[in-house]
Parts: structure tokens; C-alpha cells; sequence
């Protein structure tokens, strides 16, 4: 792989990794406690259960990202689906900035010879290419999540995360004005 595009890549799969932290982030941070528990049916996972489920992925696929299976022996799943009823908001932003920090200590040392070791999710074989790939799709479908559950609760009080409904020309215009200065 040609170096500069494998350092390209590395670089943009962090800034988006960046980006799913910082949304959910700003959709965490708008909900009140209630609404952080919340879920719209007993199939629906509430916020609070998204993030748990997520922190465990991120301890289990980025531990000892390079020399281990990605599924480590002692994650256990199907608990990443079960809120205790002491659990609290602090709890859950806990697991969210520990799963984060984990995912941000195995990518920041990673250089382009990397990208084409091998490394195995369930024992599958996986380039870490393609392992930065699987998990960022499944961050963003589940940050997708939490932030349309936190839209959906807010409803008109939510605070945009992007440009704003209706405001399109203006942060285009604003983008273009900043582009000739």
C-alpha cells in the first residue's frame, strides 16, 4: 500500500472516529437522566444502553489491538444489553470516555505498515485495515442511534449537531466567505 495514502487514511479514520464521540457527545449532553434510561419500546436500546454496549465492543476490539483476538475470552455481551437499576449517569459517561480513550490509545500509534498486519475479531482474520473499518461502521450505527434518540426526546428544544434545519445557504455562504479570507 502506497505510504502517504495508508498515513491519509489513519489520519481521516481518527478525525471520524473523533466526529461519532463528539456527536454523541452533544446528544449525551442535552439529555436529562430520564431521558439518558429511556428506551421507545422493550426492543429499543435506551442511550444509556448504546453507550455500555459500545464501551464494551471498544475495550474488547482495541485491547492489545495487534497480538489479540478482538473478542476477548472475558467480555460478556449479552450484559452490555442490561442496565442495573443502581446505574447511574456518571456510570455510563464513565464507560463512554473509557471505551473512547481505549479506541484512541491502539489507533494513535498505528503507522502505515499497519494497515496490512493481520489481526482476528472471533478468530476471523481481518487486515487492520479492515478491522478500522468494521468498527466504524458499527460506531456510527450506534451513535446514529443515540443521537436520534436524543433528537427524538429533545424534539424542539434539540440543538443541532450539523447545520440546522433551514439553514443550509447561510453555512454555505459562511463556508465560502471563510474560504476567501
Amino acid at each position: 500500500m502506497n505510504e502517504e495514502l495508508a498515513n491519509d487514511y489513519l489520519q481521516d479514520a481518527l478525525k471520524v472516529f473523533r466526529n461519532y464521540k463528539k456527536l454523541g457527545d452533544g446528544a449525551i449532553r442535552q439529555l436529562s437522566d430520564e431521558e439518558m434510561f429511556r428506551a421507545l419500546d422493550a426492543e429499543m436500546n435506551s442511550v444509556a444502553l448504546n453507550a455500555k454496549h459500545m464501551a464494551g465492543n471498544m475495550r474488547s476490539r482495541w485491547t492489545d489491538f495487534l497480538t489479540t483476538d478482538g473478542e476477548k475470552p472475558d467480555r460478556d455481551r449479552d450484559s452490555e444489553f442490561v442496565i442495573d437499576g443502581g446505574t447511574t449517569r456518571e456510570d455510563v459517561l464513565r464507560w463512554w470516555e473509557e471505551g473512547w480513550r481505549t479506541v484512541f490509545a491502539a489507533l494513535e500509534p498505528l503507522r502505515a505498515e499497519d494497515l496490512s498486519r493481520e489481526v482476528t475479531i472471533r478468530g476471523e482474520p481481518h487486515t487492520v485495515l479492515m478491522a478500522i473499518n468494521r468498527q466504524l461502521a458499527h460506531y456510527a450505527y450506534h451513535t446514529g442511534q443515540i443521537v436520534f434518540l436524543a433528537k427524538h426526546f429533545k424534539s424542539d428544544a434539540w440543538q443541532s449537531l450539523s447545520i440546522p434545519r433551514n439553514r443550509s445557504a447561510q453555512f454555505n455562504r459562511s463556508m465560502a466567505e471563510r474560504g476567501t479570507k
